[in-house]
């Protein structure tokens, strides 16, 4: 009983490690007995609170047996590959049993569809009441809601869990049609929509709400891709979009080649892109527009704009307002707010800034301290993003420690 428990273990963590909506994986080692510093390829993912703990979580699927045929998903009903589930009975022990040990503080459930969508989603309720009520169990734990099931199983369910997802997985419902014909767009915001208006209701605790979008499946934009996020995040139905570059796992003429690399870059600009959306009061069609339709992978977004804005700059660090400083590559809240307190006494030249801790490296191309500017690289469109790009190197000087030029060596001002 004990090996089959850990084959379920085994086969229902790994199939949910493609899943990236809390946060992070685990990862290969090669272990020996007597050596420290274990890992495992699938199994605990970190996700992190409001106040920015670190919390680590069983990440696993109730079961890998799924009734869809997505062609991009190794859990789709044509792959050969081993199957396996759990009762609601064996995940609600092997989740008191991993935080008991001090595994874990918190569980991360998603599924395949078995029978039907009512059918699964009932069996996810089971186990979380197992958890809740018989097991008193408070911890955290996150449930992908199943798209088609009933509106009472997902209320029960959200009344029970700390966080929700449904993954939208596609950007478009004409890709949605092409790789997974059992969905549609509207199908899987049903869940969200549904949640979304429980946690407004009268003494109803509120809900984080997620969804995943899997970014080079389909020729989709970038444009595409955040004009959807923002659409989300304003109708209040997601706290977070995950964006996952796709993995090929399965031979598809629909699909880019099995031997294609995940597009981690791009993946990594849509999370800066998407943080301005949530914390810069940007809109997507400022980040990307119908004459620049994808991100630069070279500069962070940021940058990006700002390069493709330079009538907005440079702006002079001791004039310009909180909205205007935030909009100045390199500056992120933290160093707005320590600007903004140090202008209170003091007019800043580009040493305060080092002082403050500020990041030169992108800023002082966008910035004027004083009315001066950096005179290195011209104030150019081209020349600027070849300077952030491949910084000039810093001259080495000989000379005494007594009539040495420090802004001739650092290239600072």
């Amino acid at each position: 009983m004990k090996n089959s428990i850990y084959k379920k273990m085994e086969v229902l963590a790994d199939s949910a490690k493609y899943d990236v909506s809390c946060s992070s994986s685990g990862s290969d080692s090669n272990y020996k007995t007597g050596e420290l510093g274990a890992t495992h390829k699938s199994g605990i993912c970190h996700t992190y609170t409001a106040d920015g703990r670190c919390v680590s979580l069983l990440k696993v699927l109730f079961t890998n047996h799924c009734i869809y045929d997505c062609s991009y998903c190794i859990n789709r009903k044509s792959n050969d590959i081993r199957r396996e589930a759990f009762t609601p009975r064996q995940l609600a022990d092997i989740t008191i049993n991993f935080y008991k040990r001090n595994y874990i503080e918190g569980l991360f459930l998603s599924s395949g569809i078995v029978k039907d969508e009512d059918h699964t989603m009932n069996l996810i309720l089971r186990a979380l009441k197992i958890l809740r009520f018989e097991y008193k169990f408070n911890g955290y734990i996150h449930v992908k809601l199943i798209p088609g099931s009933c509106d009472e199983l997902i209320r029960e369910v959200v009344s029970l869990a700390n966080r929700v997802s449904s993954n939208i997985e596609l950007p478009s419902n004409k890709s949605l049609k092409l790789l997974a014909p059992n969905k549609t767009k509207e199908k899987v915001l049903q869940p969200l929509k549904y949640a979304r208006d429980i946690s407004l209701e009268k003494d109803t605790k509120p809900i984080g709400m997620s969804t995943q979008l899997i970014v080079g499946a389909t020729p989709e934009s970038d444009k595409d891709i955040l004009k959807l996020s923002s659409v989300l995040y304003d109708k209040a139905l997601l706290k977070r979009v995950y964006y996952s570059a796709y993995i090929p796992v399965n031979d598809d003429k629909n699909l880019p080649a099995i031997i294609t690399k995940p597009p981690l870059l791009r993946e990594h600009r849509l999370y800066q892109a998407d943080w301005l959306l949530r914390f810069y009061d940007f809109t997507w069609d400022e980040i990307v527009d119908e004459q620049n339709p994808n991100l630069d992978e070279d500069v962070d977004p940021k940058t990006f704009w700002a390069l493709q804005n330079l009538q907005y700059f440079p702006m002079e660090i001791n004039k310009v307002s909180k909205d205007e400083l935030l909009r100045i590559p390199g500056i992120g809240v933290r160093g707005v707010f320590k600007i903004l307190k140090a202008r209170r006494f003091k007019s800043l030249d580009f040493e305060d800034l080092k002082k403050l801790k500020i990041s030169l490296k992108r800023a002082r191309y966008f910035i004027t301290c004083k009315g001066k500017y950096q005179k290195d690289v011209a104030f150019y469109k081209e020349d600027i993003k070849q300077a952030i790009v491949k910084p000039p190197k810093k001259k080495i000087i000989q000379a005494s420690l007594f009539d040495m030029d420090y802004s001739a060596i650092t290239g600072e001002i």
